[in-house]
């Protein structure tokens, strides 16, 4: 879902290639290395590659959330639709510094519920590792229930789904 919407303290908008320094920060930030995974980017160039790759996949959805009095950008949403999964996967990630002051919660639940209100999919999972206590929090606040972990290749991750649904195609 791209599209550009606000919140009472947020701006949620499409990212785009302006976000280099934004995204150079993000994905180097200890909680994006420790819980998400190296990406690879060392410098600006690869920053810019790598916001278009995402633009050029027609199955993923990175949503930027910026301060709205400010406009700097904080956080990222994203609503992948990876063809391994059944269901769309959502996530999200905030600068460190940003933490502890209700963004990610605000921009995710509006995000979510528009996402709910489209009615385009039949339910929403997001997965994670069974270490990252924070965002399992914030998805049990969004109201998404744990069905279970898996293991893919040698790790170990858990699944969360929206509507309490386990995947057909994973053993939980």
């Amino acid at each position: 879902m791209y599209t550009t919407i606000e919140t009472e303290r947020l701006r949620l908008r499409p990212i785009n290639l302006k976000d280099v320094d934004f995204i150079f920060e993000l994905v180097n930030s200890k909680g994006w290395l420790e819980f998400i995974g190296d990406r690879n980017v060392s410098d600006k160039k690869d920053a810019e590659n790598y916001i278009k790759r995402i633009l050029a996949n027609e199955n993923y959805f990175y949503t930027i959330f910026e301060l709205k009095n400010t406009l700097k950008a904080i956080g990222i949403i994203t609503l992948l639709n990876r063809e391994e999964e059944e269901f769309p996967d959502i996530g999200f990630a905030l600068l460190p510094y940003f933490e502890s002051n209700g963004y990610a919660f605000e921009a995710s639940r509006y995000y979510l519920d528009k996402i709910k209100n489209l009615n385009t999919y039949d339910n929403i999972i997001a997965i994670t590792i069974p270490d990252n206590v924070k965002s399992i929090r914030l998805l049990e606040k969004l109201g998404l229930h744990y069905m279970g972990n898996y293991k893919k290749g040698e790790e170990i991750l858990s699944y969360y789904s929206l509507k309490n649904v386990k995947p057909a195609t994973k053993n939980l």
